[in-house]
């Protein structure tokens, strides 16, 4: 009797797992409060038997498929415009789907490390911005963090409308900016993040990409050689003595009423981190990518600033490897340039922050749709992650509104055009001024430097001789030769645009930064 219950039991099992496996899914971008970018082929993918037919409808648009052999399938509807009235998305194969309130709007992506993934609990004025969140229109998803050299179909996420709950955990950068478009375009709008602190930006990149660059050879064999070497279970049992010997000192520093020494710091496994090449292309960026969006909006460089040079190379490879891998064109990229982070630096400094931001600066030069948000003046000395996230959404708010939106209004921070030697003084112009320079809570100019030949850079003087110039000069320095300006990881600068935009750091020099070798 036992026998046969065990048979009719496994039989059952057997039929209710063939009936999971006939049902359609699709991945979880789709689902309730979702938005769609507008003015694009709408993409909707997701499983099923091999063979079953799928059909799928919007409103009044349908599209048919047959799920290949390994169970996937894809449709196109017809690009729409953007709507406020919401719409009901349904998904018929075996079994039906039908997901409501679906609205037609603009979507970005919200990446980066954790300078994006700051939430909005954590930043300035979080109560206020908190009791102000309820935006019915503007809807938030976000992908768990997942390390993996195995790229992944879906994720664990929904989409939720904004309120005052929603925000409190959501990337405080991308909600000031998703927030301010929607404001300003009265049109739904959609936000996806998926950020993860710490994150190098090759975890962002496909490893085969990577192992065919002879620029990254060194990093690639650094990470073999982990790879290799790296036993789990034996960093496990040697913490596990560390924490036994921490408790015990622990116990006699309190019967002795000494400081208490402090516990060892946890393992965490490289092989599933941040910083392993692709992980995060293949964790939580891999499920996304398809997905019809206006356009990316980034915050990284802090884990790549000891490798600047490289990042020269790097940051615009990632950016290429995306717009490839969507296949919807060059859409829209925007990134956070390095706040000042550190020790404030009045004297002319090196710095492998400052070469960050130049490699960022420059890759604006490199790729067609691209822009940086600079932030030299909102950095805090002591804190990597600069609670002010309002000013910088803000600034790439700019870029998207003037860029892909169409408004006439000042976007980019003044940059460097060109230097002309007069004497023992330089007149540097500038791009991109908006209604002129000015300087800011200094009644000098600060932030500038001056260095003749291979000489040693000097602190110099300045003064605005026109909307778009600067004079400068040093006692010390009779035939200046190079400028720079906010070159150090922290540098005291005052330089900005009537709008408030602050100059762009840079230097006219060539000389071999600090991490010009620095490739692993």
């Amino acid at each position: 009797m036992k026998t046969i219950f065990v048979f009719l039991f496994a039989a059952i099992f057997f039929q209710l797992g063939n009936t999971s496996l006939a049902d359609v899914t699709v991945a979880n971008l789709f689902g309730n409060h979702m938005v769609i970018q507008q003015n694009q082929n709408i993409r909707v993918w997701g499983w099923a038997d091999a063979g079953e037919k799928v059909t799928v409808s919007l409103d009044n648009s349908k599209a048919e498929t047959t799920a290949d052999a390994e169970g996937n399938w894809k449709v196109e509807l017809p690009a729409r415009k953007a709507d406020n009235k919401p719409l009901t998305l349904s998904i018929a194969g075996k079994n039906k789907l039908v997901f409501s309130d679906v609205l037609i709007g603009e979507v970005w992506v919200c990446s980066g490390q954790s300078n994006m993934g700051w939430p909005v609990s954590n930043s300035f004025d979080a109560d206020l911005d908190s009791l102000g969140a309820n935006y019915p229109r503007l809807r938030l998803i976000s992908v768990p963090q997942v390390g993996t050299q195995k790229p992944q179909k879906n994720f664990d996420g929904q989409w939720e409308k904004s309120n005052p709950e929603s925000i409190k955990s959501f990337s405080a950068v991308g909600f000031y900016f998703g927030r301010q478009l929607h404001q300003i375009l009265d049109i739904p709008v959609g936000l996806i993040d998926n950020a993860w602190g710490g994150s190098a930006c090759e975890a962002w990149v496909r490893r085969d990409l990577l192992e065919s660059d002879s620029k990254y050879t060194e990093l690639m064999e650094r990470w073999t050689e982990t790879e290799a070497n790296y036993d789990a279970e034996k960093v496990k049992v040697d913490f596990e003595k560390k924490l036994n010997r921490w408790k015990e000192k622990t116990q006699a520093a309190r019967k002795a009423g000494t400081p208490l020494p402090k516990r060892p710091r946890s393992p965490r496994n490289p092989l599933l981190g941040q910083h392993r090449p692709a992980n995060l292309y293949n964790g939580v960026l891999k499920p996304i990518i398809g997905y019809p969006i206006q356009g990316v909006v980034w915050y990284q460089g802090e884990a790549n600033a000891g490798r600047a040079y490289q990042y020269r190379d790097l940051f615009p490879l990632m950016i290429n490897h995306w717009r490839d891998e969507w296949k919807i064109g060059d859409f829209a990229f925007y990134w956070v340039q390095l706040a000042d982070f550190r020790d404030e630096k009045p004297e002319p400094t090196e710095s492998d922050w400052a070469e960050l931001r130049e490699a960022q600066t420059m890759t604006m030069s490199k790729l067609n749709n691209t822009g940086e948000a600079v932030i030299i003046d909102v950095g805090e000395s002591n804190n990597i992650h600069p609670r002010n996230k309002l000013v910088v959404g803000m600034r790439l708010a700019r870029w998207a509104l003037a860029k892909q939106y169409g408004y006439n209004i000042v976007h980019r921070s003044p940059i460097f055009r060109s230097m002309e030697v007069n004497g023992n003084k330089v007149v540097v112009t500038f791009d991109h001024v908006g209604s002129g320079l000015k300087n800011h809570d200094f009644r000098e100019i600060r932030g500038f430097a001056l260095a003749s030949g291979d000489g040693p850079f000097k602190t110099a003087s300045a003064k605005i001789v026109g909307k778009n110039q600067v004079e400068v000069w040093a006692d010390d320095i009779k035939s200046p030769t190079a400028v720079r300006y906010a070159w150090a990881d922290n540098p005291v600068c005052n330089l900005i645009s009537h709008e408030g935009l602050p100059v762009t750091p840079f230097r006219t020099d060539k000389r071999p930064g600090v991490t010009i070798n620095n490739r692993r």
